[in-house]
């Protein structure tokens, strides 16, 4: 759980429920986004600059979001004295940083996604669970506990697993070096997304202000807004903008369908991105980490079903293995819970007694 300097406005029973939402948002933006955004590339997309773009362009539907809940807290709680944003300029500058790393992270991932299948890219941005624990412990003072260390265990080595049927994957026509570079950039943008979750489970942690769902979503937005500016930058100057027209006209599957595979991109990365903080705010790096990671095996099924690619063996044991690891997490999780509500009861007993001894 996020360590807060003081306390947010979310019950427990609340923060549970958030829970569950952001990791339902995490799972279709994570599953949902690498497929849509190599279909992009597999029917005459050549954009890099483009889809790193989109990954961060879809912000305004969390104002939209923030403005709703603006209104709705107005209504039923009757604070006039409310405001529509509460960030500070230390989160402010805080999440500009997160954002331009967004942005990098994102550009490196684009490139990956072009060169490699949708499951060899799934394999290796899986690495970034290992640099999520390593920074997760530097950053932030994770804790592990045997089952979470269990658990990185498995997924890692399920992600080794799906490594071994790597060799024949490489896309007709791609050159060697193409898809050499492809993997780099991939591993590049799993190790950065590694440092970004710790970095923003450290950024809750100094707010110095009340950290409560609405501001989180702040954060997203000022993220992605960072973000969308810096690749901005980067289609202004390969002269994107330019080109989207000329490049909807000659897609495969039609403008139409160019247009709403655009559409979709941004859609399903802001419920990726959305899902992401919301975790990291109700509980840890780590576990959006593991919830990334679990997510794989998934994303390997869609690509079968949706482009042909090829489902060895390995990918059903990387499935067993990494569904293992993620219930010895929670199974670690649940035990633990229930030894803190234990512990809690125990302490306010204790007065108790003594009030009766005396």
């Amino acid at each position: 759980m996020v360590n807060m300097e003081s306390e947010t406005h979310e019950s427990p029973s609340m923060r549970k429920t958030l829970l569950v939402v952001n990791c339902i948002l995490l799972s279709i933006g994570n599953c949902g986004c690498p497929l849509i955004m190599r279909l992009y590339f597999i029917h005459g997309g050549k954009r890099i600059w483009l889809t790193s773009w989109l990954l961060t362009a879809g912000w305004p539907f969390i104002l939209i979001v923030l403005i709703v809940t603006f209104y709705y807290r107005r209504a039923t709680t009757d604070n006039s004295a409310s405001k529509l944003f509460n960030i500070k300029p230390r989160l402010i500058i805080a999440s500009t940083v997160l954002g331009i790393l967004t942005g990098v992270a994102n550009y490196l991932y684009a490139y990956g996604v072009a060169r490699l299948p949708v499951s060899t890219a799934a394999l290796v941005i899986a690495s970034q669970l290992g640099f999520t624990a390593g920074f997760a412990y530097l950053l932030v003072k994770q804790k592990f506990s045997s089952f979470s260390v269990n658990a990185v265990v498995l997924l890692t080595i399920g992600s080794g697993v799906l490594a071994l049927h790597t060799n024949s994957d490489r896309p007709e026509g791609e050159s060697k070096g193409e898809y050499v570079l492809g993997f780099i950039m991939t591993l590049g943008a799993a190790a950065l997304f590694g440092f970004i979750l710790p970095l923003m489970e450290l950024t809750y942690q100094k707010a110095k202000q009340v950290i409560d769902y609405p501001l989180v979503m702040e954060i997203q937005m000022v993220l992605c807004l960072s973000a969308t500016l810096l690749c901005t930058v980067g289609m202004l100057i390969n002269k994107d903008f330019n080109a989207i027209s000329r490049e909807a006209r000659k897609f495969d599957l039609g403008e139409t369908k160019y247009y709403m595979i655009l559409v979709s991109t941004a859609t399903l990365s802001q419920f990726f991105i959305l899902g992401a903080g919301g975790v990291i705010f109700c509980a840890s790096s780590l576990l959006s980490g593991i919830l990334l990671a679990v997510l794989i095996p998934v994303t390997e099924v869609l690509a079968v079903l949706f482009f042909q690619e090829k489902f060895q063996a390995e990918k059903g044991v990387a499935l067993v293995l990494s569904l293992w690891g993620f219930v010895s997490y929670f199974y670690g999780e649940i035990k633990h819970n229930k030894k803190m509500e234990k512990n809690s009861a125990s302490a306010m007993e204790l007065p108790l007694n003594q009030i009766i001894a005396k």
